[in-house]
């Protein structure tokens, strides 16, 4: 393909994913009325009654809009997250078909791999966040001390609840990226071996820059689950490099087709030196 293709292509995959997140969110958008912005909201209703806003009625649950086009920033946001999680399984495939011409036959079958392992992985580590939200809310929370009137701003919890979901989402990743470069050939199961003191000590670095709350629960709640995808990654690396070295080592010309004929040398080898087996001369 010239570069005018290439760029042709690259703008119908982006299209075709800009319209799927579009088309999701709109639906999202909708959606918030009717339990997603219930659903976002959750974690911060979970807090004692001490650290949320209740306007004097313990069974409320409000965040305080400071501004008017706010309400329609935060459901914009929610909206466009839900919209961005829901939709990755096509956008992440665009992507993938957009470099699949340029890998092997053997690189080719990882793409349905590839597509389902990324959107579980990050869909993992938003609900762990999630999950992780509302305690990780009390303990910062419960700081401010006694004599302190604690009542978030919608921007600020919204915010702050996207960043978290991300940041976890996009971490686990990470390790995937590992197994993706093992896969094609430019990271062998050795380099990883050697590496995995390194890896985890940054990891945990990651973690703790990424991490919007900078506290230490979560980032070890990131960090921990990070180490072990890791380890995992590893140990896949481990397992594909000694088959390819197995295959490696039965078919030199694996790579070919059924119906390629393989590169022999055609050239004709010297012969061996002639053999004197004439007797030899009795003294």
């Amino acid at each position: 393909m010239t570069l005018i293709a290439h760029l042709t292509e690259l703008r119908n995959r982006i299209a075709k994913a800009l319209l799927a997140l579009v088309v999701v969110t709109a639906v999202c958008f909708w959606w918030y009325e009717h339990g997603l912005g219930e659903f976002i909201r959750a974690p911060y209703c979970g807090l004692p009654e001490d650290l949320r806003f209740t306007n004097g009625d313990r069974s409320e649950c409000g965040l305080l809009i400071t501004n008017v086009l706010g309400g329609v920033f935060i459901r914009l946001k929610v909206a466009f997250l839900a919209g961005a999680v829901l939709s990755s399984p096509f956008w992440l495939y665009q992507l993938w078909a957009f470099v699949t011409p340029g890998l092997k036959k053997n690189e080719k079958r990882y793409g349905i791999a590839f597509v389902a392992v990324s959107s579980t992985l990050f869909g993992l580590g938003a609900a762990l966040a999630y999950i992780s939200l509302s305690a990780g809310l009390e303990l910062l929370l419960g700081l401010a001390g006694s004599g302190t009137v604690i009542a978030l701003t919608a921007q600020d919890y919204i915010g702050f609840a996207i960043s978290l979901l991300i940041a976890f989402g996009v971490s686990f990743e990470v390790p995937l990226i590992a197994v993706a470069l093992n896969l094609v050939g430019v990271l062998s199961y050795d380099v990883l071996r050697r590496s995995r003191r390194w890896i985890f000590f940054l990891t945990i670095v990651f973690a703790a820059f990424v991490t919007p709350t900078q506290d230490p629960f979560t980032m070890l709640v990131m960090a921990g689950p990070m180490i072990v995808l890791f380890e995992l990654a590893i140990q896949v690396a481990r397992f594909v490099d000694r088959r390819r070295a197995r295959r490696d080592a039965l078919a030199h010309f694996h790579d070919l087709g059924d119906d390629e004929a393989s590169p022999l040398d055609t050239r004709p080898s010297p012969l061996d030196a002639p053999v004197d087996s004439s007797p030899s001369p009795r003294g």
